[in-house]
């Protein structure tokens, strides 16, 4: 394995991590934190409870399948290739 390819493994790794933390502080928010989240966006947004959670799960599982597709998967195929 080669300078240039540990360099990039360590950013996806590092990019990964901290993508994941993200992810996992907006769950935690909206699963311990819906009623808070929801006045603070209904403030900004006319949305009813069901549409409010909808839009929230539609965006974390969008940005879950995003992380996996270009962060895991590049990460995946570095591991194995090398």
């Amino acid at each position: 394995m080669t300078i240039d390819t540990c360099a990039a493994v360590r950013f996806l790794a590092w990019c990964t991590g901290i993508n994941f933390v993200i992810l996992w502080v907006w769950a935690g928010f909206f699963i311990f934190g819906h009623d808070l989240m929801y006045r603070m966006h209904t403030r900004w947004f006319k949305l009813d409870p069901e549409r409010f959670d909808s839009l929230h799960y539609m965006a974390l599982a969008v940005y879950k399948s995003l992380v996996l597709v270009f962060n895991v998967v590049p990460l995946l195929v570095l591991w194995l290739a090398f």
